[in-house]
């Protein structure tokens, strides 16, 4: 959608120019509402009927304000009704008195004004204010088999009836679109799940279909496939890290840090009253490249200890813990600073970015005030459960130098 900013400059005379800026946005459609649903079937009769049940039954829903809907919106038409046998007579055919219509109401080009540098097409239509009323129509002349003009009245009888102002199909089909706001601190999840829970209480057939609109539709897309695209990225981790450690359990131990920093974003979200929309997934999607650094540093260092210096589990992991615990929190605050420009900037799109950084710095937080405490103690549960599978005993000696003493 495109607007255009107006500004004026007086600097030595007056500058006048226009700025367009675009306005992002998934909407096909605009309406008086931020969301929308379409409701269709086959039946028009009945499309409206229903949406205009669901409506009245969104009045008194907490969750949502503003229900509106275009079904059934109609309108004063003129229609023209022939009169075959004096059209007959008079040898006027439906198609001149199609072609009279559109040249009084149409934009009919009758020729083309050229000049040097331009070209000007002249437009025929008949006088608006002299056709104000059905009456008037029928005063508009037609070409009769002997040239002779005659009114349309003498053909034709013109009436008024309610039409519809717009008729509405979603592939092939007679549907209904009905506008709706959130209320205030509802979630746009809560709203669509208030929506197709008063349809259901309302007896809404099955025969009838409900798909929302613009972001609503773009949410609840969303929602069914981000699950599926984190338990992707998930295993992607796991099988990395799988064969960086050639282990199945300490992948495992990594990966234990991420519902922490799950939890933190959506504390983060919920303190301060943003909603979990694309944007918030995003960022908890981002945190599974992030957190699990801090598992790591520590699970890296202490295998090593392990396996080339003898030492036990639980002097290894307690080890790493003290020397990797800079580290840890260099990097932390490294991306929570980050996220800060995000989380407090203002400015045109600032409530876009605003739950991303909210998402990542709350998950830092929480998963940097847990890690350093619950990561040791899931790595020594997770090493006692491996050395009873593979029944393997206690550390293994410390590797020795080639041409070394034992």
């Amino acid at each position: 959608m495109q607007r255009l900013q107006e500004r004026v400059r007086s600097v030595a005379g007056v500058m006048l120019y226009l700025q367009p800026t675009q306005d992002l946005t998934i909407d096909a459609e605009t309406g008086p509402t931020e969301y929308r649903v379409s409701i269709g079937g086959v039946d028009s009769t009945e499309v409206n009927a229903w949406t205009r049940k669901l409506v009245e039954r969104l009045h008194s829903e907490p969750k949502v304000r503003n229900a509106t809907t275009d079904a059934g919106a109609q309108g004063l038409s003129a229609y023209v009704d022939i009169d075959r046998n004096t059209a007959s007579r008079l040898s006027v055919t439906a198609s001149s008195v199609d072609d009279t219509l559109y040249s009084a109401f149409g934009q009919r080009i009758v020729s083309t004004i050229f000049t040097e540098t331009n070209q000007y097409r002249v437009i025929l239509e008949a006088q608006q204010e002299q056709l104000d009323t059905p009456e008037a129509l029928g005063t508009l002349q037609l070409r009769t088999g002997s040239g002779a003009p005659t009114p349309l009245a003498a053909v034709a009888t013109i009436r008024e009836q309610p039409a519809p102002l717009q008729v509405t199909r979603v592939a092939q089909y007679p549907a209904a679109t009905l506008g709706f706001d959130k209320a205030p601190g509802v979630s746009l999840g809560s709203a669509v799940d208030a929506i197709r829970a008063a349809a259901k209480e309302i007896g809404m057939p099955a025969g009838l279909s409900m798909e929302f609109l613009g972001a609503a539709g773009a949410y609840e897309k969303s929602l069914s496939s981000q699950l599926w695209l984190i338990l992707a990225a998930m295993v992607c981790v796991y099988i990395v890290l799988g064969v960086l450690y050639e282990s199945y359990i300490h992948p495992v131990t990594i990966l234990s840090t991420l519902p922490s920093a799950g939890v933190g974003a959506l504390l983060a979200l919920m303190v301060t009253g943003n909603d979990l929309g694309v944007i918030g997934i995003i960022g908890i999607i981002l945190l599974i490249g992030i957190v699990k650094k801090n598992a790591i540093m520590m699970i890296d260092f202490a295998i090593d200890a392990e396996r080339h210096q003898g030492k036990p589990p639980d002097e290894a992991i307690h080890q790493a813990a003290l020397l990797r615990f800079r580290p840890i929190l260099m990097t932390t605050l490294a991306a929570l600073f980050a996220a800060l420009p995000l989380m407090l900037g203002w400015g045109e799109g600032a409530e876009l970015r605003r739950p991303l950084g909210l998402a990542i710095f709350g998950g830092l937080i929480v998963s940097q005030m847990l890690t350093l405490f619950t990561t040791p103690v899931i790595y020594l549960a997770f090493d006692r459960l491996g050395r009873r599978w593979t029944g393997r005993g206690t550390a293994a000696a410390p590797v020795q130098a080639a041409g070394e003493a034992p």
